[in-house]
C-alpha cells in the first residue's frame, strides 16, 4: 500500500481483524506511527470514532509497538467491533479523536439534587448506546441515581432507554413475557415457563441478560443448553419456528443504553428499584411484550427483604408499566432458600433439564413455582378459563410437551458454544451440628458460587444437598462446591468456612 501522508484529513486505514475478545467493550489497536492521527493527539481522548460511510463507532483507543500486529496504515479490531462494523478484512475506514459527550453535564444536575427531564434523559441514553462515555462516567451517573429518583424521572429514563435502541413488532399479535427481579440463587423458572407456554401455543420471545449481581443469568444458565447470542432476524425465525426463545438481549440491540449500565452494575454489585424498573421494562417494551408477569421474591435474604420494600417496588412497577401501556402483574413470592438444588449455569441447567423431563430427582419447588407463573400467563389466552392456568401447564409439562418444545427451541437457536462440564474440583461443606433447618441464606450461597468462579465459569457453583425443613445429622453434607480455578476455588471454601449460609432452628 501507498504511504499515506501524516494526519490528512480523511486518511483511511485498512480494516484488520484480531483474534482478541473485549466483550461488549469496541476497542481498536492503533499503531505509535499511525498514518491517520498521531497517538499523542488521543492522549486526552477517552475514545475514538471509526467511521465506515454513515456508520460511526466509538472505540477505546490501544496504541501498539509491533508492527506485525498492526501497520502504520492499518486499525486493529477485536472481535466485537469487528462484528458490528459488518466489513470484510482490508475495507477502509476512519479514525479520528471523538468529542466529548456533552450529556455528562446532565449528571452533575443529578449529583446536585435535580430531577432530570425527558430531554436529559434521551441525551444521555443516546450517548450511552453509543459508548460515549467511560465506565468512571456511567459509574457516576448510577450513583446519582441511587440518592433519589421520582417516579415520573423513572419513567422518563425508561422512556429514553426505548428510543435509543430497536424496538420488536409481532403483527399486533399477543406476545407474553415473564421476568424475576432477582436475588434467590437457582431462580431459573423462565426456562421451563417457556416451553410450556409456547406448547400451549401463545406466543414468548424471551430476552434475558447476564448475571449482575447473581451467579448465573438467565441467558448464562439458557447457554448451557443452546446458543443465546442470536441477532434480531435470527432471533425472529426462532420465534416463528418454535414460539419462543429465550436469548440475551444485547446481541439484538434492544434498550443498548441499559446493557452498558449493567456491565458497571455487575462489579459494583448496584442494583437500586428505580435502575431495576428501568432496565426491565425497557428491555420488555423494546422487545415487543404486551403482558408481562412479574416474579418479585421476598425473604429473609433475598433482594427484596420484607413485604413493605415489595409493596413500594410493586408500585413503581404498575407506576411506570401501565403509563408505557404495558400490561403487568406483579407477584409477590416468599422465598426463605434458593430455588431448585444448583446455583451456577451447569447446575441450574441439569435442574431445569431434570424438570422438563419429569425426573423423580427434579427439585419439586423449581417445579411447582413454574406451573404456577406458567399458568398465571397461560390465563392470557381467552380459551384458558380464570383458574385454569395451572392445570394447563401441568398438564404441558407431565405429557412431555414442554420437553419437546424446549428441544425445538435449542435446536433453532443452535449448539451452545460453552461447555456443560461441571467444575472438576469439588469440596463437600459439612454440618457442624445435628438439628432442623429453618433458612439457607440466599445471598451467602451466591456468594459461595460466584467467589467459586461463576458465572464467568459455568461449571463453578455451588450444588445444594439439603433443603429448609430436612433433619440433617453432625457432619452431614449440606452442598458441594464446584470449581475450576484454584485460586477462585480456594475464596468459595475459604468464604464457606467462615459462613455456610445454613441456619439451623434453635
Amino acid at each position: 500500500m501507498a504511504e499515506l501522508p501524516p494526519e490528512a484529513s480523511g486518511v483511511a486505514l485498512r480494516l484488520k481483524p484480531l483474534a482478541f475478545d473485549t466483550y461488549r467493550e469496541n476497542a481498536v489497536f492503533l499503531s505509535r506511527d499511525c498514518v491517520a492521527v498521531r497517538p499523542e493527539r488521543l492522549a486526552g481522548a477517552r475514545r475514538v470514532e471509526v467511521h465506515a460511510g454513515s456508520l460511526r463507532l466509538l472505540a477505546s483507543p490501544v496504541i501498539c509497538d509491533d508492527p506485525a500486529l498492526v501497520a502504520p496504515g492499518e486499525i486493529g479490531a477485536p472481535q466485537p467491533l469487528f462484528r458490528r462494523l459488518g466489513l470484510p478484512a482490508g475495507a477502509l475506514v476512519e479514525v479520528a479523536p471523538a468529542p466529548p459527550a456533552r450529556s455528562f453535564a446532565f449528571v452533575r444536575d443529578k449529583v446536585a439534587g435535580e430531577v432530570l427531564t425527558l430531554p436529559q434523559l434521551e441525551a444521555i441514553a443516546r450517548d450511552l448506546s453509543e459508548h460515549r462515555w467511560s465506565d468512571i462516567e456511567v459509574a457516576a451517573f448510577l450513583i446519582a441515581c441511587a440518592a433519589f429518583m421520582t417516579p415520573d424521572e423513572t419513567l422518563d429514563m425508561t422512556r429514553a432507554m426505548i428510543s435509543a435502541g430497536r424496538r420488536l413488532d409481532w403483527d399486533g399479535r399477543t406476545v407474553v413475557d415473564k421476568h424475576c427481579i432477582g436475588g434467590v440463587p437457582g431462580n431459573r423458572t423462565s426456562l421451563i415457563v417457556a416451553p410450556i407456554v409456547a406448547a400451549h401455543g401463545l406466543l414468548m420471545p424471551k430476552t434475558s441478560s447476564r448475571a449482575i449481581t447473581s451467579p448465573a443469568g438467565t441467558a448464562d444458565t439458557m447457554e448451557v443448553l443452546a446458543r443465546v447470542d442470536l441477532s434480531e432476524e435470527e432471533m425472529r425465525a426462532v420465534v416463528e419456528r418454535c414460539g419462543a426463545c429465550v436469548v440475551w438481549g444485547g446481541r439484538v440491540n434492544l434498550s443498548p443504553a441499559d446493557d452498558v449500565l449493567i456491565s458497571v452494575e455487575r462489579p459494583l454489585a448496584i442494583d437500586t428499584p428505580e435502575q431495576m424498573v428501568a432496565s426491565i421494562l425497557s428491555k420488555k417494551v423494546a422487545a415487543g411484550s404486551t403482558r408481562l408477569l412479574l416474579d418479585v421474591p421476598v425473604g429473609p435474604s433475598a433482594k427484596i427483604r420484607d413485604r413493605r420494600a415489595a409493596l413500594r417496588l410493586k408500585k413503581l412497577f404498575e407506576h411506570v408499566a401501565g403509563r408505557l401501556g404495558l400490561e403487568t402483574e406483579v407477584l409477590l413470592t416468599d422465598v426463605l432458600e434458593p430455588v431448585g438444588f444448583g446455583v451456577g449455569p451447569v447446575l441450574e441447567a441439569r435442574d431445569v433439564r431434570a424438570v422438563l423431563r419429569g425426573r423423580p430427582d427434579a427439585p419439586a419447588d423449581l417445579r411447582e413455582k413454574s406451573i404456577r407463573l406458567a399458568g398465571r400467563i397461560l390465563e392470557a389466552d381467552p380459551d384458558v378459563r380464570g383458574g385454569q392456568g395451572e392445570a394447563r401447564a401441568r398438564e404441558l409439562l407431565a405429557s412431555g410437551a414442554a420437553a419437546r418444545k424446549m428441544d425445538e427451541i435449542a435446536k433453532a437457536q443452535g449448539p451452545s458454544p460453552i461447555s456443560g462440564a461441571l467444575g472438576s474440583r469439588v469440596h463437600e461443606v459439612r454440618a457442624a451440628r445435628a438439628g432442623r433447618i429453618a433458612q439457607v441464606d440466599c445471598w451467602r450461597i451466591a456468594t459461595i458460587a460466584r467467589l467459586a468462579g461463576a458465572p464467568t465459569d459455568p461449571g463453578a457453583g455451588v450444588d445444594l444437598l439439603h433443603k429448609v425443613g430436612d433433619e440433617v445429622v453432625e457432619g452431614a453434607p449440606l452442598f458441594r462446591i464446584h470449581g475450576s480455578e484454584p485460586s477462585d476455588f480456594q475464596f468459595a471454601l475459604e468464604a464457606a468456612e467462615e459462613d455456610h449460609g445454613f441456619r439451623f432452628a434453635s
